[in-house]
This record gives structure tokens, C-alpha cells and sequence, in this order.
């Protein structure tokens, strides 16, 4: 059976109905001019052969079936494919990471014991690549600062990833000025643009202390969810280069909303796991049931065998079998009898001469 009902599915469905209707018009109009001249098509009974008479019907669902399954391939995006998956086609999760200095602080986790806003952060993400399948599933990170700076870029090493996010002060490698998240995000648009359709999760992880509003533009077709994940006490802020500093959920929320993604207040929890398992981003794996492709090629192939073989059929044995015999019959009588016919003698011409002589 498919895998799922798509509204690529339903246009198929729709296109192909709409044409087996339209064919089925001009059988029946058709099927009408050929009443007119039954006797002299099909001899003195009128009538086709008995199996003839299934034909209107025939090339009436072979149109469906092969305008169905045109459409289908038309509109196939090719996710699913029937070999090994490229890693440069697998899942991707991507990163987008604030390393302003505001991300070392120690006021998260879950005990009385706090620890640093990005180490923190690289638990969580930690928890949810523990979660997905690695094996199909590329990791790319981009942090972000005063500009954006692409870290990581097809990877599945869990350890790289978690090395880099335990308390590296990665915003020694920026110039010193105001956390730009918009940056982060146009980069990382940048990256997932060429990859698969909703082949994508995007994560951005951040306390929210930014300086300038974030305008995320249109999401690329890549990305299939988006997740915003707060670190930093939400409650009690930290003071730092003379201002004050706490996870702003009110800006993480709004940010989610653009992005059109949910956001997690992660200050002292992971992931939930409902929320893993609402992703819809797709892998390009092997499916177990039939596919959209697979379901396109068989329709294409019943339908335009239907209508090609339909018309051969009718030439050969359309008329009933009565009137075919008494036809090669009496084409068999003309043949004998153009046989027995005997060559009358050439009179020679010396012979024509003398008789005319005397």
C-alpha cells in the first residue's frame, strides 16, 4: 500500500478522474456515430465481438490510469530513492549557535549547582542526537556573534559536536561588539538551500539577549521544522558588561513564530520527546510500502498499455468470428478461382501477317 495520502496524491486522483471523464464523453459521442454503421462495420448482426464491446471501457480507464500516473511522476520530488542514501541528500539537523559572551554565564541546568548557558546548550542538542538515527542524519553548526562563522558542515561525530559546545570560549574568535542572530540565520538559510525538500531541522539555541530584532525571511524548502531553544535563567538575570542579562522568552517566542517553528524554554530541560517525534523532516530511505514513484510507474504503464493495445486488438478481432470466417473464406474462393482461370495463347504476329496476305 502508499505510505500516505498526499495532496500530490489528490491532484493525481483528480487529474485522472477528470480525463477518464472527458474520454468517456467521446466514447459515448463516439459510440453513437458507429450505431449508424453497425451492419456495414460488424456485418449483418451489427455487433462488434463480444469482448470488442469491454473496449470503450478499456481506453477509458487506461486514459485515467495513465494520466494518473503521469501527474504522479510530474510531480514527484525525488526524496525517496531505491539505493544507499548520499550523505549529501541524508537528514540534516542544523545549528544555528549564540556564542556571545552573555552564553557563559553559569545560571542553567536543573540543580542548585548552575553551570554555563553553552554547555548547557550542548547537553541538550547532545540529548537530541541521541535521540535521532545518525546513521542518516548529518550534523551542521553555525555560530554566531558579531557575524556568523559556519563550524560544522555534514558531520555525525557526536563527540566533535559535544567537544565544541563544553565551555569553549568561542567568542574569543569574534570581534567584540553586538550579538547578531540574524546573521546566524541568514547563514544557515545559505547552507540548507540546496539540500533536499524538507530534508531539514533547523535548531537555534540562544538566551535571547540580543540588541537588534531578528527578520527572518522566507524559510528555504530545505527546512521542514524549525525549534528555538532557550538557555538562561528566564527569571533572574545575571549581570554582564554592565547590563543585565536573562534568557528573554518573549523575544525567543516571537522569534519561533517567524520562523514558524515552537519554541522550548531549555534552561532546565531537555527536548521533549513528543516534540522529536512531530518532526516531519524526511530521510531519503528505501520505503517499506509502495512508493509515490513506484505507485506513478505501475499506474503510467497499466494505463498506456491499455490504450496501446486497445486499437491493434480491435483491427485483428474486433468483428465477430462468423464474420471473419465467411471474410477469409471468400477471400479464399477469389483466390482459387483468379487460379483456375486459363491463359488464353498470344496469337504470333508472323501468323497474323500471312493470314492478312492471302
Amino acid at each position: 500500500m502508499v505510505t500516505e495520502a498526499t495532496p500530490d496524491l489528490l491532484v493525481a486522483i483528480l487529474a485522472g478522474a477528470l480525463a477518464a471523464l472527458v474520454v468517456a464523453a467521446a466514447e459515448w459521442r463516439h459510440a453513437r456515430r458507429v450505431s449508424r454503421v453497425a451492419r456495414l462495420a460488424f456485418g449483418p448482426g451489427g455487433r462488434p465481438a463480444a469482448w470488442a464491446r469491454l473496449a470503450p471501457a478499456a481506453r477509458v480507464a487506461g486514459m485515467g490510469l495513465a494520466t494518473f500516473g503521469a501527474v504522479v511522476l510530474l510531480r514527484f520530488d525525488p526524496i525517496e530513492v531505491d539505493t544507499e542514501p548520499n550523505p549529501r541528500a541524508s537528514r540534516q539537523l542544523l545549528v544555528v549557535l549564540d556564542v556571545s559572551p552573555s552564553m557563559n554565564l553559569a545560571d542553567a541546568g536543573p540543580g542548585e549547582e548552575k553551570t554555563m548557558r553553552g554547555v548547557w546548550a550542548g547537553r541538550v542538542l547532545r540529548g537530541i542526537l541521541d535521540r535521532l538515527d545518525m546513521q542518516d542524519t548529518r550534523v551542521g553548526m553555525i555560530a554566531c556573534y558579531t557575524k556568523a562563522v559556519p563550524m560544522l558542515r555534514d558531520s555525525t561525530d557526536k563527540e566533535l559536536i559535544a567537544n565544541l559546545m563544553d565551555g569553549l570560549p568561542l567568542y574569543t574568535a569574534f570581534t567584540p561588539g553586538e550579538t547578531d542572530l540574524q546573521a546566524g540565520l541568514d547563514a544557515a538559510y545559505e547552507m540548507a538551500m540546496p539540500w533536499p525538500r524538507r530534508s531539514t531541522t533547523l535548531v537555534v539555541i540562544t538566551d535571547g539577549d540580543l540588541s537588534t530584532p531578528v527578520s527572518p525571511g522566507p524559510r528555504p524548502a530545505s527546512i521542514a521544522d524549525a525549534i528555538v531553544i532557550g538557555v538562561g535563567d528566564p527569571n533572574r538575570a545575571t549581570t554582564i558588561s554592565g547590563h543585565a542579562s536573562r534568557q528573554d522568552q518573549w523575544t525567543l517566542k516571537s522569534l519561533a513564530a517567524r520562523l514558524g517553528g515552537i519554541y522550548h524554554q531549555g534552561n532546565t530541560r531537555h527536548l521533549p520527546r513528543e516534540i522529536l517525534d512531530g518532526l516531519t523532516m524526511i530521510a531519503p530511505r528505501v520505503a517499506d510500502a509502495i512508493g509515490m514513484r513506484e505507485l506513478g510507474l505501475f499506474a503510467f504503464a497499466i494505463g498506456a498499455s491499455m490504450l496501446g493495445l486497445v486499437g491493434p486488438l480491435l483491427v485483428r478481432f474486433g468483428t465477430p468470428r462468423a464474420l471473419r470466417r465467411s471474410a477469409q473464406n471468400a477471400a479464399a474462393n477469389a483466390a482459387a478461382a483468379a487460379a483456375a482461370v486459363p491463359s488464353v495463347p498470344s496469337v504470333p504476329s508472323v501468323a497474323i501477317a500471312s493470314g492478312g496476305s492471302s
